[in-house]
């Protein structure tokens, strides 16, 4: 996921994608370790866009509270 496209979402919208993030994460890590995940790299690229969400919502709020 971008961070442009990130940067069109509202704070609710963010929200819900770190939420969702994050539940995939706990998926992706339970696959690791019943080793089923055949793809590691996908945990990596999870933990950045969780990331790469917050940082941005934490940009926005900075930005509504000035």
């Amino acid at each position: 996921m971008k961070a442009s496209e990130l940067r069109t979402k509202d704070v609710a919208a963010l929200e819900a994608e770190v939420k969702s993030l994050l539940k995939a994460h706990f998926g992706l890590r339970m696959q690791k370790a019943t080793q089923q995940l055949s793809n590691h790299a996908q945990l990596g690229n999870t933990r950045r866009d969780i990331a790469r969400v917050k940082t941005i919502l934490a940009e926005k709020k900075k930005e509504a509270a000035q």
